[in-house]
């Protein structure tokens, strides 16, 4: 493709970088990305997805925007209440990047219909916010050889990992299978410092756009922590499990299943 004059000029700061170029801004036009969950995490990935140029961005996300949302998804607003997220999303996008495809699912994910979405994608972005579907997601992007960023907030704190399958550490080499229910308060429950929300999830979309490009260091075999209250990172190296039930030398997960969810209204961060 030749990028017009005004295409040029959108991406001219990523153009004249010399890990990115022309040949590299290419890559990012011709991508596809998805991001499961347009609340807070995925807001911002969105966003910087969107500027970035991606070329097509999909977004499931099941809910409508609620009042609450709002202390931290930052691609609603205040007249997006009670509207499903997927159209909200996609209104911002259309009018950030208009070359941007925008391709919306309206449903929450199960084992059912995940497969048949993700396998459309170069890139999966996880931006929900409950164990079920973190182990969901995992377990599809291993099936399906989809490389995938993991990211969770609670409180002040939050994490990232980048999984690749059949190379790097997966969610499950970590966390052998959710807790149980009610153990592990929600965001709801719990509380959540907004910014942390635009911090991991911006993260989420860098990974993506290494990934997309080839280039640096992706988040791989170590598990990235941030605390908010204490302006720190901190790297966890996580060794490649033999043992994990997922992508060990003898799985015994060899299908997907769907766990039982705690009942909170919130189910995206």
């Amino acid at each position: 493709m030749d990028y017009t004059d005004d295409q040029l000029e959108r991406y001219s700061r990523h153009i004249i970088l010399k890990d990115v170029g022309v040949e590299g801004q290419m890559k990012i036009s011709n991508a596809k990305v998805l991001v499961i969950g347009a609340g807070g995490l995925g807001s911002p990935a969105l966003l910087y997805l969107a500027a970035a140029g991606v070329g097509t961005i999909g977004i499931a996300d099941g809910d409508v925007v609620d009042l609450s949302n709002l202390q931290r998804q930052v691609i609603h607003a205040t007249g997006d209440v009670d509207t499903p997220k997927i159209i909200s999303a996609k209104q911002k996008i259309n009018n950030l990047n208009p070359d941007v495809n925008v391709v919306t699912y309206q449903e929450m994910l199960t084992a059912q219909n995940i497969t048949k979405i993700i396998e459309k994608y170069d890139f999966i972005i996880d931006g929900t916010d409950n164990f079920p579907a973190k182990f969901l997601v995992n377990d599809a992007c291993i099936f399906s050889n989809k490389p995938f960023s993991h990211a969770g907030i609670l409180k002040f704190f939050g994490q990232t990992i980048t999984i690749i399958p059949g190379v790097s550490t997966c969610y499950r080499c970590i966390f052998h299978e959710p807790p149980p229910l009610d153990v592990v308060p929600s965001c709801a429950q719990a509380g959540v410092i907004g910014v942390i929300a635009g911090i991991l999830g911006t993260l989420q979309a860098n990974e993506a756009i290494k990934f997309i490009l080839e280039k640096g260091n992706l988040i791989t075999n170590r598990l990235m922590t941030f605390d908010a209250l204490e302006s720190r990172f901190r790297d966890l190296p996580i060794e490649k499990n033999p043992e994990c039930p997922v992508c060990g030398e003898n799985p015994v997960i060899t299908e997907l299943m769907d766990y039982e969810q705690a009942a909170c209204k919130i189910r995206i961060q």
